[in-house]
């Protein structure tokens, strides 16, 4: 089977399987008489033809199945040049090697037993991780902290398993291998061992189930209005005078069903150090910065009846483009605030049409756009699938329902057991909790399963 190649950042390509050696050796990276069983980094030059002639670069090289993915693998380094690149794969692949699916490296570290699925999942999540708090979570999924109070609650099911099943082998004989009472209390240790875990992933799960939305734009653009029509309450002071919010104002709703978390900030605007309340100023700049740095959407107000919003535009152009200091995945919205004192079209609305972002117009005085706005919202809460938010999330939405399963089998167990209806019955509903379990770990698992999983990563990861 081919061995599967992908190009990584910083000039990196990476292969994995049996067929790394053969292919490093047609390439003339390795000699043909390799037989070196170490792990090792070398220097090396790589021929890609006339044009281009050969190249000089490092390899790092696993011959062993003592590797990342559980085969002999190897990664190419060289310079960060796309041209390159290309050509260094043109070349390994003519050689026998073929281009690397979403996530196989980390499948193949699955199938090899280096991990299990919760921590194949943490990978995801350590590379899709925007803030401390999730790539902690992540770090601490990938070192086994789910999946080993897991396989401890799978491996006693199976051990009261293997005793009722040896009971019912035997019943003929006098022989008791476990007593009921003995049995109960051992279902009950799993169960609350099992809630105890759904409880942590749901919590974890719920950290982020919230849209983050951040109001950012020109003092008295009318972003507290916004907040306040919005959430249904005075969260926010509103004066006719500019700059009255200072502090950063964080209020939880719910839009249209879906639960949203909305910050208000200071106005952008600096001031001379010199100025009066300039360190002031300069402390409410950097809350609103570090509130834009956490959002999932971006809300930039703009006072549609202000023909001088120029300042506010650059501010707008330059975070869709550079996106300097935003997760990723933002998305950045214009809204036209005070459209009720708009008189006609201003100047600078081509501008912002021109930036390619969602725009819409609304007024809180009279309502008009207010639903749509709303529909937007829960539009963007909707799209942000926690099974799509990272690897961690992932696994929490993943493994609700085989935990709730496990939970009613237990049960079930539990119930049966009480009632004396019979050993066949309470060792099928502790097989079917194991199961069920398996299924959160990747100790039972199915193709289509593997595919939700890894079509979520990356080439090359």
């Amino acid at each position: 089977m081919a061995s599967p190649l992908a190009p990584a950042p910083r000039g990196i390509v990476r292969l994995s399987g049996d067929s790394v050696v053969p292919i490093l050796q047609r390439v003339e990276l390795l000699r043909q008489d390799h037989g070196d069983p170490r792990s090792r980094r070398f220097s090396a030059s790589l021929d890609l033809g006339d044009c281009l002639g050969r190249l000089d670069l490092d390899v790092l090289l696993w011959p062993t199945p003592r590797s990342y993915t559980g085969q002999p693998a190897a990664e190419l380094h060289l310079i960060g040049s796309l041209p390159l690149l290309d050509a260094v794969v043109d070349r390994l692949i003519g050689a026998g090697a073929r281009a690397a699916r979403a996530g196989e490296f980390t499948m193949r570290a699955f199938l090899a037993g280096r991990m299990d699925l919760p921590q194949a999942e943490a990978v995801l999540g350590v590379i899709d991780a925007e803030d401390p708090n999730t790539l902690n979570q992540a770090l601490s999924q990938l070192a086994g902290n789910l999946s080993r109070p897991l396989q401890a609650a799978r491996s006693e099911l199976l051990d009261l398993l293997a005793d009722v099943e040896a009971g019912l082998d035997f019943v003929d004989e006098d022989i008791e291998f476990v007593e009921d009472a003995h049995l109960l209390e051992r279902l009950g240790e799993v169960r609350e061992r099992l809630a105890a875990i759904a409880t942590q992933l749901r919590d974890r799960s719920a950290s982020r189930s919230e849209l983050e939305i951040v109001l950012r734009g020109l003092p008295n653009a009318g972003k507290s209005c916004l907040l306040n029509a919005l959430s249904g309450g005075e969260h926010a002071i509103v004066t006719e005078e500019a700059g009255t919010t200072r502090d950063s104002i964080s209020v939880s709703f719910a839009v249209n069903g879906h639960p949203v978390r909305m910050t208000d900030t200071a106005g952008i605007e600096w001031r001379a150090e010199h100025e009066l309340d300039s360190a002031v100023l300069a402390k409410a700049q950097l809350q609103a910065i570090e509130a834009a740095s956490r959002a999932d959407v971006c809300l930039w107000c703009v006072d549609a009846s202000d023909h001088d919003q120029a300042p506010a535009i650059e501010q707008l152009r330059h975070a869709v483009h550079t996106r300097e200091g935003y997760k990723a995945s933002i998305e950045h919205w214009v809204i036209l605030t005070k459209t009720d004192l708009m008189s006609a079209s201003p100047s600078w609305f081509d501008e912002v049409r021109a930036l390619g972002v969602s725009l819409s117009m609304i007024s809180t005085l009279t309502g008009d756009g207010m639903d749509s706005l709303r529909a937007q919202i829960a539009e963007a809460a909707e799209r942000r699938d926690p099974t799509e938010t990272g690897g961690v999330i992932g696994t929490a939405a993943r493994c609700r329902d085989s935990l709730t399963a496990a939970g009613l089998a237990i049960g079930s167990a539990i119930d049966m057991t009480q009632l004396q209806a019979g050993h066949e019955l309470v060792a099928a509903e502790i097989r079917a909790a194991a199961s069920a379990i398996g299924d959160v770990t990747g100790e039972v698992y199915t193709d289509d399963l593997l595919d939700r999983v890894f079509s979520r990563f990356c080439i090359g990861k």
